[in-house]
């Protein structure tokens, strides 16, 4: 069963832009899940608390800058 099927998922405010680029995340038993609010339906991708922090500060740092 899907950890996260009955879970809530929250669009980040900044993914309304036009762009159609959205990300979706929820959390569970201290686990996170994101998917793309486009196709919800595809599958999402499950990732520690400690390790999606560690993410998000190396994506504020310009570390995944294109």
């Amino acid at each position: 069963m899907n950890v996260f099927s009955s879970a809530a998922w929250r669009k980040s405010s900044h993914s309304y832009g036009g762009s159609g680029d959205c990300v979706e995340l929820t959390t569970f038993q201290g686990m996170i899940g994101a998917r793309d609010s486009k196709n919800p339906t595809a599958g999402y991708l499950q990732i520690g608390k400690q390790d999606f922090a560690a993410l998000l500060r190396e994506i504020k740092a310009g570390h995944y800058d294109l």
